[in-house]
């Protein structure tokens, strides 16, 4: 299609960006993606842009060309076992996971969107979320990946052992060159690949290098989850999922005073959360705002019942008295007297710093603060008016043990510009969600958006963390992976892009070759 109002639509994502493709597709199949990158490699100017949900917000699912949208036809769940699935990119995650259920498991990197994102994107950006503290990310779950590659054809890409390395490495044909030289460019920069991983407890920026080989397993399935399709598009994932405990408690911590923040983190820690989130005092007031549409996506068994809940947090909003910030331990377990042990210790080592506490007495109320965390991002992007959600500092990480140095120095520089923001997630991770509220019709506002993140992202360098945790580079943070990396890893992600799409058909100017002066001459102008 490339009427002028499918064009528009497919020229946005979540994100600020807005970049005007020529076409949209809609493969039926593997074969038409095939067949696409065949066309692509053929024509000189044609690029591929994969895109399942949109939900993005990087730009990464942008582009000039020919974007493919996998939702429409390519969302078949194929097979769920015990421990397994498989399926397409285009599906939701909301129906994977009504599915995946029935058999009694979940893949437990859903993010915050679980709602309205899509697997291909899960697995694009190498997606966390709320349990991503106890069991990993989406790497940690691909265990097959079929994917088309720039030569037209379809590739199988799982973890091999040495013998199977060997094996692929003969083949005469364009797969065997991918693992002769992939191969060959970590086993030559063995030691500065590993080196370079950052320190910290999840990371989405660049290439995943040092993942792929450790001299026992190399798996490409580490190399792809997280490359946003600039290697090669995916058409089918293969999953290993768990099963969820029988049994929670979430404890709500409310903080006045951010100062204790540091300790109380490594308190509520020493118990073993399975989640630990976090959203500040400006997310609190808009979900009151919006409190119908919130009861509406909790759908509760009595929403006048679930109104009463919210009393304590409309009365501190007529008060003044809102935390600063809500934080939310939530202790899982097969064993109910093992969660009461571990909820109960950390609620009185967090009370000794002078803090209020709550356990969630029913599980509507738990998902009362649960909804606040997941949906406050789209309640504000569906309702501002004047200003827009400007997501550009949203998904920085460092290690949680320098959140104590580290969070002082952010809170000087974001004082430093008249912003309003909110604050909201993986506290436990020591990754947060800064998204400022911002008039994108004013001119100096936009030009805050690379002054800032210039700012923050090198305080974020000096702790040795991670532009992002699980949202992805994209358009936003491309640019600034050089000087995360440093010059000589750069050139191995330029190699490798080179080696899996020497043309440059595969989402162009990211991961690699993007700019700044590009990103911020596609800065959409207007507050949607």
């Amino acid at each position: 299609m490339d009427d002028a109002e499918t064009l528009r639509v497919y020229s946005r994502d979540a994100g600020l960006f807005a970049v005007l493709p020529r076409a949209i597709v809609f493969p039926q199949d593997a074969q038409d993606v095939a067949s696409l990158a065949k066309y692509a490699s053929e024509n000189k100017g044609i690029s591929l842009v994969a895109r399942s949900a949109g939900t993005d917000m990087t730009g990464g699912p942008l582009g000039e060309s020919v974007v493919l949208d996998f939702t429409k036809h390519m969302n078949r769940l194929a097979e769920v076992g015990d421990g397994y699935a498989v399926a397409e990119p285009g599906i939701y995650y909301r129906d994977f996971e009504r599915e995946t259920l029935k058999r009694g498991y979940i893949l437990p990197s859903y993010p915050a969107s679980r709602e309205i994102c899509a697997l291909g994107g899960m697995v694009g950006n190498n997606a966390g979320g709320e349990k991503t503290l106890a069991y990993g990310k989406t790497d940690r779950y691909v265990k097959k990946i079929k994917a088309v590659l720039s030569d037209g054809h379809i590739y199988e890409l799982t973890a091999l052992d040495r013998s199977g390395l060997e094996n692929k490495m003969a083949l005469q044909d364009f797969e065997g060159e991918i693992y002769r030289r992939v191969y060959k460019l970590l086993e030559e920069n063995y030691d500065k690949v590993r080196a370079a991983r950052p320190n910290v407890s999840k990371n989405s920026a660049g290439y995943a290098l040092w993942d792929v080989w450790d001299r026992r397993t190399f798996d490409l399935t580490k190399l792809f989850t997280g490359s946003q399709g600039t290697l090669g598009i995916i058409t089918e994932i293969g999953l290993n999922l768990v099963k969820p405990k029988k049994h929670s408690k979430l404890l709500a911590i409310f903080l006045r005073d951010l100062t204790p923040l540091p300790a109380i983190v490594r308190d509520v820690l020493s118990n073993k959360p399975e989640s630990f989130e976090a959203f500040d005092d400006n997310t609190l007031k808009f979900a009151i705002r919006y409190i119908r549409e919130l009861i509406g996506l909790i759908k509760p068994r009595n929403a006048f019942t679930l109104g009463w809940q919210f009393l304590p947090e409309f009365w501190a909003v007529l008060t003044g008295g809102l935390p600063k910030l809500v934080l939310l331990a939530e202790f899982t377990s097969d064993d109910e007297r093992d969660i009461d042990e571990r909820a109960k210790t950390a609620e009185t080592m967090v009370r000794r710093y002078g803090v209020k506490t709550r356990f969630a007495r029913t599980e509507e109320e738990s998902r009362k603060y649960w909804t606040i965390r997941r949906e406050s991002f789209n309640l504000l992007r569906y309702h501002l008016k004047d200003k827009r959600t400007a997501p550009f500092i949203d998904d920085m990480v460092v290690a949680v043990q320098k959140l104590p140095q580290f969070l002082p120095e952010l809170r000087k520089i974001l004082d430093e510009y008249d912003l309003l923001y909110t604050v909201a997630g993986h506290v436990g991770d020591g990754n947060f969600h800064i998204i400022p509220l911002m008039d994108m019709t004013k001119e100096i506002n936009r030009a805050i958006i690379p002054a800032l993140s210039e700012k923050v992202y090198k305080l974020v360098f000096k702790y040795g963390g991670s532009t992002t945790g699980e949202h992805n580079d994209g358009l936003v943070r491309t640019p600034y992976l050089r000087e995360m990396y440093g010059e000589e890893i750069y050139k191995l992600f330029e190699e490798v892009k080179k080696i899996f799409d020497p043309l440059n058909i595969f989402n162009p100017g990211k991961k690699v070759g993007g700019s700044i002066n590009y990103a911020m001459a596609h800065l959409a102008e207007e507050n949607k």
